[in-house]
């Protein structure tokens, strides 16, 4: 399945974010063949699996030029890269602890000639700075994912955070003790996207007051 699933969903993009879409794939071929940041039998449905998947983001919040949006263990980029594609007037941030998968977005977003890209390789406890939204991919537990970003998160900020299957408890336990949240909501990514990859895939948004 190729970059045509995009344009089924996000029929309006510019001729730019078409050139940075379609190139998507064999960037990452390549650099996937030397540093591992993809599952190999995976790279035929990145699209579907990953790009698609990354911007279903956007079909839940807009965001505005100027904001500042945090990637929290972005891995290879995802979903940061198809993010700043879509709005490129607003800041991302993709942070990794591994080295190596930072050099991916480096070079990925280099490629694209996405200005409003920054890879940064640390810990997420060790970052100071504030940003108006952290997204993530399913990078660990909720519990410590919010203690490493919440505090990071400007008033009237949101996480967007995608993982799938039951998250009842998980949003139970993680959200346990952690003050300023206005709204909690969890949505279906089967709401906006068809195919029965996203079945059991969710959207978790968590409002700060």
């Amino acid at each position: 399945m190729g970059s045509e699933i995009i344009y089924k969903y996000f029929p309006d993009l510019t001729d730019i974010q078409h050139a940075q879409i379609d190139a998507l794939y064999g960037l990452y071929e390549t650099w996937n063949s030397r540093i591992n940041v993809i599952s190999r039998k995976d790279i035929e449905q990145i699209y579907l699996h990953h790009i698609l998947h990354s911007l279903s983001i956007a079909k839940v919040h807009t965001f505005s030029p100027g904001d500042v949006v945090m990637d929290l263990g972005c891995g290879g980029g995802f979903p940061g890269i198809p993010l700043a594609i879509l709005y490129p007037e607003t800041s991302f941030q993709l942070v990794d602890s591994i080295g190596k998968k930072i050099r991916v977005v480096k070079e990925v977003s280099e490629a694209l000639s996405l200005s409003n890209v920054t890879g940064i390789q640390a810990r997420a406890e060790s970052l100071t700075s504030e940003v108006d939204f952290v997204v993530s991919r399913a990078v660990t537990e909720l519990a410590p994912f919010m203690k490493w970003c919440w505090g990071k998160i400007r008033s009237k900020g949101s996480v967007f955070y995608l993982k799938g299957g039951d998250l009842s408890e998980e949003i139970s336990k993680g959200l346990k003790g952690v003050k300023g949240v206005e709204k909690v909501s969890l949505i279906p990514v089967s709401t906006f996207f068809e195919e029965p990859f996203f079945e059991t895939k969710k959207i978790l948004i968590i409002n700060k007051k």
